[in-house]
């Protein structure tokens, strides 16, 4: 299939990796895990057990008038530990790359077909500079987009790095979570075509 570039001209990309069809339950399967995947997991919490304290009975079984009571650090006292204490764990899912890569085959065809990709020859900025990089987005009408460039630039990341609906990424750290968060995708022809090998 051919795709329009933003200045002028198309790029040929395989059908296999750009042509696919929307499958949202895969999609949201794969987006699921991925954030499971980054919850820290280590809320910890106490329980009557490993509550420091209470080890001696408060005070004698019969006679004063209390209810009985072994510890004070039972869940039901001020102080005590918890009943059910959360403990670490780890909540990743598992998802197998051949799922993974049905999934961004799915997102970037979307992006296709809804007109949000936007294919350019490269970008480039010759020192870290917000006000130039932005000038660059609005000639391409993205104003809240992602930049997917072959390979990490530094100084186009220090250039978005204080524009909170720009992202800026390489295309070993491309994942289905950040596709989806900007409305518009910037690629580059290199970054394109190393897409296109990893999707095919």
């Amino acid at each position: 299939m051919k795709l329009k570039m933003a200045s002028s001209g198309t790029v040929e990309v395989a059908d296999s990796a750009f042509g696919a069809d929307f499958n949202e339950p895969l999609v949201h399967q794969v987006v699921t895990a991925f954030l499971a995947g980054n919850r820290a997991g280590t809320k910890a919490q106490k329980n009557r057990a490993s509550a420091r304290g209470g080890g001696a009975k408060p005070w004698r079984q019969k006679g004063t008038g209390s209810a009985r009571a072994g510890t004070i650090r039972s869940p039901i006292w001020v102080g005590g530990g918890r009943a059910f204490a959360a403990k670490p764990r780890d909540y990743s899912q598992k998802v197998n790359k051949k799922m993974y890569r049905a999934a961004l085959r799915s997102v970037f065809s979307e992006l296709i077909r809804q007109d949000r990709l936007i294919i350019i020859d490269t970008i480039e900025m010759e020192k870290p500079q917000t006000k130039g990089l932005l000038t660059k987005l609005k000639k391409l009408g993205a104003d809240n987009v992602l930049i997917i460039n072959e390979l990490f630039d530094e100084n186009i990341f220090l250039s978005a790095r204080n524009l909170p609906n720009v992202g800026v990424c390489d295309v070993s750290s491309i994942d289905p979570v950040v596709l989806l968060r900007f409305q518009k995708v910037v690629v580059t022809i290199a970054a394109l075509k190393l897409i296109e090998e990893r999707l095919s």
